[in-house]
């Protein structure tokens, strides 16, 4: 494993974090997870939860801190303090979720570790990072997505923004890159013997996506808003279209020849001409609605399938996502167990 030999400590909380270390556990690393006796605050203030709203936030938990180790430390104590500087004397990475300030008051801050182990690489992770005039705000996935750019661009022309699931800033921008800045820091310790502070905010984390968006929006001067551009619903050759059973369709033929190749599949040659004709593309977009609303998903995909450059997919609710085969023979899902068998 790449990472085999290389010990983490995390002493992350929500989302961001355990996935960050996730990823560098799955690498190889071995991770020990800091956690707060009891559960911590969360646990304490979800305590009116049903046992299914319990179960299935478990279930995450358990997803999250795979391939883990951990141990129960009260940082306000001082013993505890004592055990997390042993822990670090020897480790590689350290992990952190808070916000600035926090660690400095629980002794662990950069320069606390720093101090007791000089080739630890230290990760502080957060929404708005350790400076700047947001820095100390309370926040999550929503909006660091709305800062970094991104929510204003998600969701269509008629109803606003639309709201994704925490992928964006929380797993992309944040445990995403926190994960390859860990690593790539550790590669730099390799030159230099010194580990070094890295600053993720998962704010930046977004902006850092949307670079490509970004380039066009400073070269053309023109904000792009929901539903507007090609890439985010603007355009008929790339968007989804719901079928006659209520399930739907992602169409992406940006590429002419698949555009044309669709058009002659659907029985809808007449649309050929009209790709990038802005003037028309709401009549497109319509008249492609009204075609694939007359058969069922299934009944468009398997005739479609069969047919060599057509850019479509079956938008799949997740356990359709979980018993696809595609998925299934690349084992995106395993079956591991859990803690209680």
């Amino acid at each position: 494993m790449a990472l085999q030999g290389i010990k983490v400590i995390d002493l992350t909380r929500l989302a961001p974090g355990p996935y960050c270390t996730m990823v560098l556990g799955d690498l190889g690393a071995d991770v020990i997870r800091v956690e707060e006796p009891g559960g911590g605050r969360m646990a304490r203030e979800r305590g009116g939860e049903s046992d299914a709203t319990q179960a299935r936030r478990r279930s995450a938990f358990n997803a999250l801190n795979r391939n883990k180790r951990s141990i129960a430390l009260n940082l306000k104590n001082d013993d505890a303090r004592d055990v997390l500087n042993k822990l670090c004397r020897d480790a590689d990475v350290f992990i952190e979720g808070f916000r600035p300030g926090v660690v400095s008051r629980l002794g662990c801050d950069y320069e606390s570790l720093k101090a007791i182990n000089p080739r630890l690489v230290y990760c502080s992770l957060s929404g708005y990072g350790q400076d700047g005039p947001y820095s100390d705000l309370v926040g999550h996935d929503i909006n660091y997505i709305s800062v970094g750019g991104a929510l204003g661009v998600i969701g269509s022309q008629e109803g606003g923004p639309s709201i994704p699931m925490n992928i964006i800033a929380d797993f992309a921008g944040g445990g995403l890159h926190a994960a390859m800045a860990i690593m790539a820091a550790l590669i730099a310790r390799t030159h230099t013997g010194q580990g070094q502070m890295v600053d993720i905010a998962m704010s930046d984390g977004v902006g850092y996506l949307m670079a490509s968006m970004l380039s066009e929006y400073f070269v053309s001067g023109t904000v792009p808003t929901p539903g507007s551009v090609t890439l985010n619903g603007g355009a008929p050759y790339y968007n989804v279209y719901r079928c006659k059973d209520g399930k739907y369709l992602s169409v992406g033929c940006i590429e002419p020849w698949f555009w044309s190749t669709l058009c002659r599949a659907i029985d809808r040659e007449d649309l050929i001409d009209g790709q990038f004709d802005s003037a028309n593309s709401e009549r497109v977009l319509s008249e492609l609605r009204s075609t694939f609303a007359q058969r069922n998903r299934e009944d468009w995909w398997v005739d479609l399938r069969a047919i060599d450059n057509i850019a479509v997919a079956k938008v799949y609710s997740l356990d359709e996502m979980a018993n696809d085969p595609q998925n299934i023979q690349r084992k995106m899902i395993v079956d591991a167990g859990t803690l209680n068998g």
